[in-house]
């Protein structure tokens, strides 16, 4: 496994290097390499992978620690495609839940901050992974179909999955705006 990591790594920080993003801090190279994957495998993603990625969501940040979210496993092909039309066999969704809003709390942004770790935790064991907020509604819609613990709401799903590998993915990826165009600094 350790092995397996040093080999991703590298090559993150090789594909990092070649396209002008670069850093020498394994989190940061996940990070600046990563991009949601639209095409993947049937490949199945494995139990002590998603442990891994569920316990990374489990220890995300969130206002005042109260750790809002609950996380719904499918694995199930048919349950899948209810949610998302090309998910295939081997592929996971994770819905994030959390708890109805109550009033000084952040729930739905906390609930992103856990999808967000599990994201850059799938792209560290090599896997493709994509956040999706449009499903919620049709979650909600249905939350005894989907087992959406009661006093929770659907906020974002989040897919995991092994990549196809014949998909590049300079090509593949959305082109990021410049940071001149985002970054104000206050003089």
């Amino acid at each position: 496994m350790k092995i397996k990591l040093l080999l991703l790594v590298i090559a993150l920080f090789a594909i990092s290097k070649l396209y002008g993003q670069v850093s020498d801090n394994p989190v940061t190279a996940v990070i600046l390499s990563g991009y949601s994957e639209r095409a993947y495998t049937s490949e199945p993603v494995n139990d002590q992978q998603l442990d891994e990625i569920l316990k990374c969501g489990i220890k995300a940040p969130s206002s005042r620690n109260n750790q809002p979210w609950k996380f719904t496993v499918i694995k199930d092909e048919t349950t899948m495609k209810d949610i998302i039309k090309d998910a295939i066999p081997g592929n996971v969704l994770i819905i994030v839940s959390g708890i109805e809003s109550e009033a000084g709390t952040t729930p739905d942004f906390d609930c992103g901050l856990a999808a967000e770790s599990m994201f850059i935790a799938a792209h560290g064991l090599g896997l493709g992974a994509r956040i999706y907020g449009s499903p919620a509604a049709n979650i909600n819609s249905k939350k005894e179909l989907f087992q959406i613990p009661s006093g929770c709401k659907a906020v974002v799903v989040l897919r995991v999955g092994n990549i196809d590998k014949s998909v590049d993915a300079v090509s593949a990826a959305t082109p990021r705006k410049k940071a001149e165009e985002i970054v104000n600094f206050k003089k």
